[in-house]
C-alpha cells in the first residue's frame, strides 16, 4: 500500500485542522519544505498537498509552497484545495503538481471537472469524495451536500476517474482509526478503482488494517506531526 503524508498549507505554513475547522488549527512547522524533504529522506515518494486557504478562497493561493516542493525534492505531489477553474488547474500542473484532486468542484460544476478527466486524463485528475454519514462534503468540509458517496463515485467512475482519495470528516484529525468498513464497502462496490483512505490513521496498525483490506493507499498527518508514526517506522 501507498503510504502518503499530507501537508496542509494555510499562510504558507504546515498545518492541521480537526475535522476540517479552520478555528481548531496546529501548526507544525512554518517550512513546509523541510517536512517534504524530511518525508523524502525516509524513502517516502508520495505527497498529498493541500492549499486550505485555496479551499476557503476558492481559488488556488499556495502554489508557491507547490512549485518549491516540487522544484526541491523527487515527491509525486497530488495536489488539491481551491481548484476551481481551468486557469487553477493549469496553474497547479505548470507549478510541479503530478496530479490534482478535485472534490467540491466535482460537486458544484461537474461540467468543468469532466472537462479536466477529458484534457488532461483519468490517471492525473484524483476524485476527491470527502464524507460525512455517507454524504459529500464541500468547501473545506463546510457543506454538506445530499449527494450519496456510492452514487458520486460511480458517476465519476463512468467519466474516467481511476483514483478516489475518500475522507471520512467524523474520523480527520481525530487520531481514533480509519473508517475501516467505508473503505471495504468501497472496494467491494468498485474493485477497479484505486481507493485511497483518508482520515483517522492514529497509528501502524491501522496502516497495516488498511493494507489487510486491499486499499491501494493511505494518507496520513496528524499521526506523523504528533509522532505516533515515526518516519523510519515508514522507511521502504
Amino acid at each position: 500500500m501507498l503510504i502518503i503524508p499530507a501537508i496542509d498549507i494555510i499562510d504558507g505554513k504546515c498545518v492541521r485542522l480537526t475535522q476540517g475547522d479552520y478555528n481548531q488549527k496546529k501548526v507544525y512547522n512554518e517550512h513546509p519544505l523541510e517536512v517534504a524533504k524530511a518525508f523524502e529522506d525516509a524513502g517516502i515518494t508520495h505527497l498529498h498537498l493541500v492549499d486550505l486557504d485555496g479551499a476557503r478562497a476558492r481559488h488556488i493561493v499556495n502554489y508557491k509552497v507547490l512549485e518549491t516542493i516540487a522544484t526541491k525534492t523527487s515527491l509525486t505531489i497530488d495536489f488539491g484545495g481551491g481548484l476551481k477553474s481551468d486557469q487553477d488547474v493549469y496553474i497547479a500542473f505548470e507549478s510541479g503538481a503530478n496530479q490534482i484532486t478535485g472534490g467540491t468542484i466535482a460537486v458544484k460544476n461537474p461540467e468543468i471537472f469532466i472537462g479536466w478527466i477529458e484534457k488532461y486524463g483519468g490517471e492525473k485528475i484524483i476524485l476527491g469524495a470527502d464524507v460525512k454519514d455517507q454524504k459529500i462534503a464541500v468547501h473545506g468540509w463546510e457543506e454538506t451536500s445530499e449527494l450519496n458517496l456510492f452514487n458520486f463515485v460511480n458517476d465519476y467512475q463512468k467519466k474516467g476517474i481511476q483514483s478516489v482519495i475518500c475522507t471520512d470528516i467524523a474520523k480527520d484529525g481525530m487520531l481514533e482509526g480509519a473508517a475501516i468498513a467505508l473503505y471495504e464497502a468501497l472496494m467491494d462496490r468498485f474493485s477497479d478503482l484505486k481507493i485511497i483512505a483518508s482520515g483517522g490513521v492514529s497509528d501502524m496498525k491501522d496502516l497495516e488494517r488498511l493494507t489487510e483490506i486491499g486499499c491501494y493507499g493511505a494518507i496520513v498527518g496528524k499521526a506523523i506531526y504528533e509522532g505516533r508514526i515515526r518516519l523510519e517506522d515508514l522507511r521502504l
